[in-house]
């Protein structure tokens, strides 16, 4: 007989409540890549325990988002030019992979889905925050319709350090306008059933997105 075990729900909530404030803060840029950040003021202003909040950060150390450097405490991870290039490679493949799949297995509801959402963030006005989370949800249709379950949890394990770059790419003058025919070429193929297309449009649209976050990091870093 299996012994039962019991989870205090309430203490589970408040942990998931604060990894999720956490984590939105850092994809919305509250806090900033390389940011230090000080475990007393952040269990004060979140009013949450220091065993919670450190169960909290390691949960978003092994989703990339933070790292713990011995000795000196927990700070907003870094993306450093080499995995950025690798970041984009990987993802190049998957959403080629993804939108190949999805021009061939989406059903009529979600390509019109896809459409209505590449209209809401065309029609956007000046909010980056509202134009990122779009974005976001673009992919989730797009990630969802594909038919590869595989491609589909990849692209999802991605998708945090993906959106710190894509607030980076999407910032960039005359990015925006670009990105909307991009993703406007995309999901025409897609309503044309054309497989082929589809995949090289995508695999060209992260490639674009990757030199204008690497452009934006290396004039930085200049």
């Amino acid at each position: 007989m299996i012994q039962t075990l019991r989870v205090p729900r309430e203490e589970t909530s408040l942990r998931e409540r604060t990894t999720n404030m956490l984590r939105t803060a850092i994809l919305d840029g509250v806090f900033a890549p390389g940011q230090k950040l000080s475990e007393r003021e952040l269990c004060e202003s979140l009013d949450v325990s220091r065993p919670c909040l450190r169960e909290a950060l390691q949960h978003l150390q092994a989703e990339g988002l933070i790292t713990i450097v011995p000795h000196k405490g927990p700070e907003v991870t870094s993306i450093s030019v080499p995995e950025v290039r690798d970041i984009y490679e990987v993802r190049a493949s998957l959403e080629s992979l993804a939108g190949r799949g999805f021009a061939l297995h989406a059903t009529a509801a979600q390509k019109a889905a896809l459409r209505a959402k590449l209209d809401d963030l065309a029609q956007l006005g000046d909010d980056g925050a509202m134009r990122l989370t779009l974005k976001n949800q673009f992919y989730d249709i797009l990630i969802d319709g594909c038919g590869n379950l595989v491609a589909g949890q990849m692209l999802k394990q991605l998708n945090n350090r993906v959106t710190v770059l894509r607030r980076i790419s999407m910032s960039q003058p005359g990015r925006l306008p670009q990105t909307l025919q991009e993703l406007d070429a995309i999901v025409a193929a897609i309503e044309q059933g054309d497989a082929d297309t589809a995949a090289r449009l995508c695999e060209a649209h992260v490639k674009k997105a990757a030199e204008s976050v690497l452009r934006s990091i290396e004039a930085e870093a200049a």
